[in-house]
């Protein structure tokens, strides 16, 4: 279940709400106790945090520093 940020008109507050993605917003600030005067957030979410075996920090990343190890050849005419 995710968690949606709300904020209230009234007193301007703003609060985070736990509940199911089927269940209607909330309409009424716990806050203030203010009826109707809550509005939900676009928040920007968590990032993905992978945990347990198998995920690795090195599984994604460049073998190397990113730079060639050849030095650069030169003409001379």
């Amino acid at each position: 279940m995710p968690t949606y940020d709300y904020k209230c008109k009234a007193c301007g507050q703003t609060f985070e709400q736990f509940h199911s993605m089927k269940d209607d917003p909330i309409q009424d600030c716990h806050l203030c106790g203010k009826k109707g005067e809550v509005e939900r957030m676009i928040s920007n979410g968590s990032g993905i945090i992978f945990k347990g075996t198998g995920f690795y920090v090195t599984d994604y990343k460049k073998s190397g520093s990113g730079e060639s190890t050849k030095p650069a050849s030169s003409s001379s005419d």
